[in-house]
């Protein structure tokens, strides 16, 4: 079964105080390129929820944003030098001593002196939060591609529909070829009766160009393999495995042997069902370009 590019979905993931929630939404690309915005802290995760992506989707865009929170999620912590504190009370009380005035210092001013007290990031328990992650991630990717296979099973069926219209154009192309030799026939017999004014024509000579007209002609090939094409894309579409680069491939295919088709064609009618081809090939193409 078909799946599309595009989708979303979120997840949440809790693990004793650590909570994670993930956002992911993917558009169409020709290869699979993931794009993490994690927390600073949590940097050194990120190549591993990029393969964790990688590895169930094929295709896509796709954007996560990873958000932490609870009460290991604090921004900044406050960190006391007790080194340097006591350096400072130890001189406090030396300069008290000289001095022959009292020590007064208090703990607050004591915290106000540079360097005593500064804001740090909180040490994360990056095993916990992995967990939660991996959770979060699991959901949301879970949603996504529940959203992208509702998405490309209506992508399947637009494509099998166009693709009953394009074998149906083929069946005519195959019907009128003959049609085509047997006018050719018709109006090559005319012309040389009316240029011989009556002479007898050589039939094996007139045999002869009309069998090197149909060879010219000859068209069974290309609607053969346009209807070899046409199984193996509806295998593709029936199958498990992501299909859009193959299917993508078969399309170019089909175009180039439409357009042989329409090269080799002298005949007004094959040519307006090859105009017809190409235009519903073209859709076909633009609407593979959403599948994984």
């Amino acid at each position: 079964m078909l799946r599309s590019m595009t989708g979303f979905g979120s997840g949440r993931g809790v693990v004793t105080d650590e909570e994670v929630v993930v956002e992911v939404k993917s558009v169409n690309h020709k290869f699979c390129e993931v794009k993490a915005r994690l927390p600073r802290e949590l940097s050194a995760l990120e190549a591993a929820l990029v393969r964790r992506v990688k590895e169930r989707v094929a295709r896509g865009s796709l954007e996560l944003t990873v958000k932490r929170s609870g009460r290991g999620a604090t921004a900044l912590v406050p960190v006391v030098d007790a080194g340097l504190a006591k350096a400072y009370r130890a001189a406090f009380a030396e300069l008290a001593r000289v001095t022959g005035l009292p020590d007064t210092a208090s703990v607050r001013e004591l915290s106000a002196l540079p360097n005593v007290m500064r804001l740090e990031e909180p040490q994360v328990d990056l095993s916990k939060v992995s967990q939660a992650l991996d959770a979060a991630v699991d959901q949301a990717l879970s949603a996504l591609e529940a959203m992208r296979s509702t998405e490309g099973r209506a992508i399947e069926k637009d494509l099998l529909a166009r693709l009953e219209a394009v074998e149906k154009s083929v069946l005519e192309v195959e019907r009128l070829a003959p049609v085509s030799i047997d006018e050719y026939r018709a109006r090559l017999s005319d012309r040389i009766a009316e240029l011989s004014k009556g002479l007898s024509i050589d039939p094996q000579r007139l045999a002869q160009e009309v069998a090197f007209f149909a060879e010219r002609c000859d068209v069974a090939e290309e609607l053969t393999r346009l209807k070899s094409h046409f199984v193996q894309f509806r295998a593709l579409c029936a199958a498990a495995d992501p299909a859009g680069r193959k299917l993508d491939f078969l399309v170019q295919e089909m175009h180039r042997e439409v357009n042989t088709t329409g090269s080799k064609s002298a005949n007004a009618a094959i040519a307006g069902h090859v105009v017809q081809l190409k235009a519903e090939l073209e859709r076909v193409r633009e609407q593979v370009q959403n599948v994984e």
